[in-house]
């Protein structure tokens, strides 16, 4: 994704656009909207790539009922009908050209939940918009723009185990174009236009069916991984269990015991990385899964030590033994490191219970991993996260360029919250702060020297 956009959504009242880039840090004071935006996108991303329809009450997201993500515009706007939201996403085409294509959803309410009523799919002039309420579509291009009725037996919808699945976007413009009474070409079509020709010409079709056929994402994608703001509590001894990923990290010790018994060479990468990050964020020297029984099924420890040079060797120490936040960041790091990681990552306050070292090198790792293909949105009030960050992209630690890095700032206004857009230049410096960006700081700054 490169750019999300909404209005009418929980504290955002008026449109915003948010610029998305590789690695994405979203700041700001609590109750911003900070949590709001991760699980909007993870919305999107499943009305993108899944033709499904979100739920907005999944962990670790819960924004309630219709009610509730609708904006309240006070006790005399009352709240909101509808909210609208969308994003753009790049791909190359066969000729390695890099084509943007925008993708916007209305939401109203369907017995008190979202329901997506309107759904729009474009690339450059070209349009298709399916509103699903009454049941016609309008595609356009830079020639014109046609509308048709589909108010036949075509269904815009499926229910699927009690989940509701959107038809996907290239087979409902087959249908009404090629399939359907009326359709382009038939005698008794009932298109009608409402700016340019009559009917759409053979470059025009041409143009609609390629964007019907790429209406939709590759379904190949991994889901987003989504991490709690607090991951799960250490346990002196784990039994194996399941290996489904959770936000919590409740899975990832019987993940790493799998790894560790299974492969031997997957496991000698991974437990390289995990142990590079804890000498250099200052956290562990060494760790590993210390099996109470011969076999796989039998229960184990998470261990760790500290080196106090070359030669001595401190004593291994459970989880539970040591400072939480190990425990509470071990999830996020074997999320980000793992080979079979998905391609975005949601995160909230991976920093929490970190000494500031050990958060700046986080902010190293997150650089790292967005370096190399990989999509991280991050909510922080990590300063020093924040702060590594700007560092390695003025030094060139690693293959992270400036604008492969955007500052969301979340500011709350009277009733609503405005996003800025911020970026990151050559030498590190923030560009684009707006007036209330790190007011608080420079306060304390000023309080703490006497000015």
């Amino acid at each position: 994704m490169n750019e999300v956009r909404l209005s009418g959504f929980r504290c955002f009242r008026d449109e915003q656009k948010a610029r998305l880039a590789p690695l994405t840090l979203l700041v700001g004071e609590n109750s911003t909207g900070k949590t709001s935006f991760l699980a909007l996108i993870r919305a999107l991303w499943d009305l993108g790539y899944r033709n499904e329809m979100p739920d907005f009450k999944e962990e670790p997201y819960d924004l309630g009922s219709f009610d509730e993500i609708a904006h309240h515009r006070g006790a005399r706007g009352g709240r909101a009908a509808r909210f609208e939201a969308g994003y753009t996403a790049s791909a190359r085409n066969r000729r390695r050209t890099r084509l943007y294509r925008e993708f916007d959803f209305t939401f109203t309410r369907d017995r008190n939940q979202p329901a997506v009523s309107r759904r729009r799919v474009g690339e450059g002039d070209a349009f298709i918009e399916l509103d699903l309420e009454i049941a016609k579509t309008c595609i356009g291009t830079t020639n014109g723009s046609w509308q048709i009725n589909a108010e036949s037996d075509l269904p815009l919808s499926i229910r699927r185990d009690e989940r509701s699945f959107l038809m996907p976007v290239d087979l409902m413009l087959r249908r009404l174009l090629f399939e359907t009474p009326g359709a382009v070409g038939h005698e008794d079509s009932n298109w009608t236009s409402l700016h340019g020709p009559r009917l759409p010409s053979k470059e025009d079709r041409r143009l609609l069916r390629r964007l019907a056929m790429h209406g939709r994402l590759p379904p190949t994608h991994s889901r987003p991984y989504a991490s709690a703001p607090v991951r799960s509590k250490p346990r002196r001894t784990y039994d194996p269990s399941r290996l489904t990923r959770d936000p919590e990290g409740e899975a990832v010790p019987m993940y790493l015991a799998d790894v560790s018994h299974r492969g031997q060479k997957k496991w000698m990468v991974l437990h390289g990385a995990l142990e590079s990050f804890g000498r250099a964020s200052g956290l562990f020297d060494q760790m590993r899964v210390r099996r109470l029984g011969r076999t796989s099924s039998e229960p184990f420890q998470i261990q760790v030590r500290k080196s106090g040079g070359t030669r001595l060797k401190g004593p291994w120490r459970n989880l539970t033994d040591v400072g939480y936040g190990i425990s509470q960041v071990l999830p996020v790091i074997t999320e980000l490191l793992r080979s079979d990681s998905p391609n975005m990552f949601l995160l909230q306050q991976p920093e929490v219970h970190l000494h500031p070292s050990a958060q700046a090198e986080l902010g190293t790792l997150f650089c790292s991993v967005a370096s190399q293909g990989k999509q991280l949105i991050v909510e922080t009030h990590g300063d020093h996260l924040i702060d590594r960050v700007r560092m390695d992209v003025r030094d060139a630690t690693t293959a992270l360029r400036p604008e492969d890095v955007s500052i969301l700032f979340f500011e709350r206004g009277a009733l609503e919250v405005t996003i800025h857009s911020l970026r990151v230049d050559d030498a590190g410096n923030i560009l684009d702060q707006p007036p209330g960006y790190r007011r608080f700081f420079m306060e304390e700054t000023n309080r703490s020297i006497g000015i």
